[in-house]
């Protein structure tokens, strides 16, 4: 019987690579801790197997990041393709994965559904589903923070963003779109998006691709039967898309509108369930926070305006600093560099990648006293430069639907605070967990309902 011939073994480097790379995917906080304690705010790591890969610079000075995020693309660029990990899940036409006009293109396209105006008329929308899901809920009810703030804010992007009316295209989209999610909802998990061999036809792979096509397929029915429909007033973010047209009079295609909606629900439905799930955690975890936070909610009528609840300022502090203290994105996108330069004691040379770390700079001691301690009240306190505190990144590849986030957060919490009062289940502490690319509780937060509350 012929024998299969053995393997290439790793060269000592490729080893070292492969080493820094699973320690990067399996704890990337500590991975982060660790080497800026030994080599400072900007150090460099090759966390990949091949050779040809450029080294990656993490950053977290301010000063440092001023000058990344604010230079001009004759210095750093932002190329798309270094955000490939998504690709499977987002597609080719996708915002994050483009690169100079086709960039500047499409952010133009999808900027005005996010415009602070269009905000209000989402409100009622956001509290009425969040509103909904609370009342939902029965006395001494135990449950999982995130997995209930995912249903809501699953709930608020198939109504916002994709304009979908209760019904089975609805009903269907629910349990792929959770699905597809979860095939990087832990460390072990995410490793498909990092090692491109394992993804191939079989097991959880295969099971991804069985997920997306039919989840493709319901997205493309949307798209043809909204272009079959008349023009009118709908005001969901797909209906602007579909009437959108770039500075030569063009539409989005339906691959194009494919890709952004999927980008616009995994940014917008992963990330801000985790954070409001952090926010309850928080909030939970100290009587005085909590104190505080029902006294001001209280001080609005029954059925305040959703405007009236985003501008409560404690409201505000605490969202803040749960976005502080463990950003759901732990780094900027990546930035190549285009010609030498110095930032800080470092040199960087033409090709490497430099990368904003979030959560470094949101521990940096000099800028939040006792960093690991969560004090809203820092925010009542201080106003941050947008390279001390950048939850969403910055520069040109900010997060374009901050402005949604911050308004769904706020909104969610003030309507599930006034209507129940809540308690942590958890034993202890809940620790930071890797989900694909961004961060989440590790136990999803459990907690359970003592009684409903009056507004």
């Amino acid at each position: 019987m012929a024998q299969a011939a053995p393997s290439t073994p790793l060269a000592p480097t490729q080893k070292v690579r492969l080493q820094e790379l699973l320690y990067w995917i399996f704890a990337p906080l500590s991975f982060m801790e660790k080497y800026a304690a030994e080599e400072g705010p900007i150090f460099r790591k090759a966390i990949a197997v091949g050779a040809a890969q450029p080294n990656i610079w993490f950053v977290s000075d301010p000063d440092a990041l001023q000058t990344i995020l604010s230079q001009d693309t004759t210095v750093f660029d932002a190329p798309g393709e270094a955000n490939g990990l998504l690709r499977p899940i987002v597609g080719d036409r996708s915002m994050i994965l483009l690169s100079d006009q086709a960039h500047r293109r499409s952010r133009k396209l999808l900027m005005p559904p996010f415009h602070g105006e269009r905000m209000r008329q989402y409100g009622d929308t956001i509290v009425a589903i969040a509103r909904s899901a609370v009342d939902a809920l029965g006395p001494n009810q135990r449950f999982v923070a995130r997995q209930q703030m995912q249903d809501v804010t699953l709930q608020v992007i198939l109504d916002v963003v994709f304009g979908l009316r209760p019904g089975d295209r609805q009903v269907q989209m629910k349990p792929l779109i959770a699905a597809i999610l979860d095939m990087v909802g832990s460390p072990l998990r995410s490793s498909l998006l990092f090692f491109k061999q394992f993804q191939r036809p079989l097991g959880p792979w295969r099971n991804f691709l069985r997920d997306r096509a039919a989840l493709d397929e319901l997205i493309y029915a949307e798209i043809r039967d909204r272009r079959a429909q008349p023009p009118g007033d709908d005001q969901d973010i797909l209906s602007l898309l579909l009437s959108a047209r770039d500075e030569d009079g063009n539409p989005m295609d339906d691959q194009e509108l494919r890709d952004e909606l999927i980008t616009l629900l995994v940014a917008g439905h992963e990330t801000t369930a985790s954070a409001i799930a952090w926010a309850l955690y928080w909030i939970h975890r100290d009587e005085r926070i909590r104190s505080t936070l029902l006294a001001e909610l209280d001080t609005l009528p029954p059925d305040p305006d959703p405007m009236d609840l985003f501008r409560l300022p404690y409201l505000t502090a605490i969202c803040n600093e749960t976005l502080r203290i463990y950003p759901i994105g732990m780094l900027t996108f990546p930035r190549r560099v285009r010609q030498p330069i110095r930032l800080g004691n470092q040199a960087l040379e033409p090709g490497e990648l430099v990368m904003g770390s979030i959560y470094l700079a949101h521990r940096n001691p000099t800028v939040f006293p006792n960093p690991t301690e969560f004090c809203p009240e820092r925010f009542l306190k201080r106003q941050y430069s947008p390279y001390e505190f950048l939850p969403f990144g910055g520069g040109s590849r900010r997060c374009l639907g901050l402005a949604l986030a911050q308004y769904e957060m706020k909104l969610v919490l003030a309507t599930w605070l006034r209507h129940w009062t809540f308690e942590l289940t958890e034993p202890g502490p809940v620790a930071p967990q890797r989900r694909g690319l961004t961060l989440g509780p590790k136990t999803g937060v459990r907690m359970r309902t003592i009684a409903p509350r009056t507004p």
